[in-house]
């Protein structure tokens, strides 16, 4: 596999620690040790790769998907569980002037629809996902940042058909939300979840509905002919008509050679500390459920979980080693205490860190995959991937099956992904793309 950062970035070291894996049990997958066939191969068993499964398996085709690892291994099973708009890392009025103002709306429509589908497949498919928070809060890092929440309130009320909640900053402390803000917008859009319990869920209803499951089974080699894909594992080989690629931001630069310098891994690291005492609580003032976020460009996300253990995360390392991996955990914890101090004593007894993708346009890609007849790929969630993958994992299931799209399908989703500059070399992009960052958040 050509991936660009060092092993350990791919190996057990970074999710060491992971809370969801003491919340839910590992199901057991077999390994793909024959050779099969399948009307659809989907590499990736993350939220992309199952929803597109459960979605081929329900309209009736046979499928079959590989995971390189064990179950939640990924992104998928080890994220801040932040079901909510995002997907693209672009704001409204580039997007307005990139794409067009069609364009623009059509996507942030769809942005409302994915989260719209976790919701309904929960509900649906009955998952147990510890759901709590009405919308996501926004809080303000600066106090011009507050200037634009209010421009912005009517806008969004338009967008979602729903008015957000603005609450200036001599407000917050009666919502639950002291910390040192200058003031919030909640949007009624988007909830949070335990991704590593939505996950299982997706994937035990995909394989009710007959699709096979398969773990510790890389494709090591993706070959086309006349009569399809044949996917080698180092046990087994599948043959499939058709093939989704749902690797995001663990994908390699050979599978398929199209991805090579196309997408960004980036490193995210999350905390989550004991159970939470109402004293506790008290003293901090943060007795919210509500999923937040604030306005930095290298932002942190953070909320309070039904069971009071507070969950925070923030960009991670640029590098990727034993020590790079406690560094950044290291700097977590220190901007956690920093922001909410009266929990500096308060122990985080689980830390672990994980990748996002990113693509150069900065937007999600969903579509056909050049020089490859019949693939298709969907990545680059820029750290939104609860509901863009699985929206996205349903698109690619309805290109797959080649039929009228039911979901709204941007243009923009499927723009040509632009190669990143200095090919394999290309996360030495970051450390300047994080300097930059940080003088802005100043």
């Amino acid at each position: 596999m050509k991936r660009i950062f060092s092993d350990f970035a791919y190996g057990a070291g970074p999710r060491q620690g992971c809370w969801w894996d003491e919340t839910i049990d590992t199901p057991d997958w077999p390994v793909l040790q024959e050779a099969i066939r399948a009307d659809v191969a989907i590499i990736g068993a993350g939220f992309t790769g199952v929803s597109a499964a459960l979605h081929l398996a329900e309209a009736g085709l046979d499928v079959v998907v590989l995971e390189a690892e064990t179950p939640g291994w990924g992104a998928s099973g080890r994220n801040g569980g932040f079901c909510c708009l995002g997907g693209a890392k672009i704001d409204d009025e580039t997007l307005r002037r990139t794409y067009g103002l069609e364009q623009a709306r059509a996507y942030r429509h769809a942005e409302i629809e994915a989260v719209g589908l976790v919701a309904d497949l929960i509900d649906r498919l009955e998952i147990e996902a510890d759901t709590h928070s009405r919308g996501e809060t926004q809080l303000a890092h600066r106090p011009s940042d507050m200037d634009r929440f209010r421009k912005e309130a009517d806008a969004l009320a338009r967008e979602t058909g729903q008015a957000p909640g603005l609450i200036e900053k001599s407000e917050l402390a009666a919502h639950g939300l002291n910390g040192p803000f200058h003031g919030a917008l909640t949007t009624p859009v988007g909830f949070g979840l335990n991704p590593r319990k939505y996950l299982f869920g997706l994937a035990a209803a995909a394989q009710a509905a007959g699709a096979r499951l398969f773990r510790d089974s890389r494709v090591e080699r993706l070959e086309q002919s006349a009569k399809g894909f044949t996917l080698t594992t180092p046990q087994g080989r599948l043959r499939a008509e058709k093939v989704l690629i749902a690797t995001n931001g663990y994908s390699s630069d050979d599978m398929p050679d199209w991805l090579s310098g196309r997408y960004l891994p980036s490193q995210s690291n999350v905390l989550v500390t004991r159970p939470l005492t109402e004293d506790e609580i008290a003293a901090q003032g943060w007795s919210s459920d509500q999923m937040a976020y604030d306005t930095r460009n290298l932002l942190h996300y953070f909320r309070l979980m039904p069971d009071r253990r507070f969950l925070f995360g923030m960009r991670g390392g640029l590098m990727a080693s034993p020590d790079a991996e406690r560094r950044a955990r290291r700097r977590t914890r220190q901007d956690f205490e920093r922001m909410f101090p009266a929990w500096r004593d308060v122990p985080s007894p689980h830390q672990w860190s994980g990748m996002v993708c990113l693509a150069r346009n900065r937007v999600p890609f969903v579509g056909p995959v050049p020089g490859l007849t019949g693939a298709f790929a969907g990545l680059a969630y820029h750290g939104n991937g609860v509901a863009m993958g699985s929206y996205s994992g349903k698109l690619l299931s309805e290109l797959a099956l080649s039929r009228r799209l039911e979901l709204p399908y941007p243009d923009l989703m499927s723009s040509p992904m632009g190669r990143f500059p200095m090919g394999r070399l290309r996360r030495l992009i970051m450390p300047a793309a994080y300097l930059y960052f940080w003088l802005k958040d100043l």
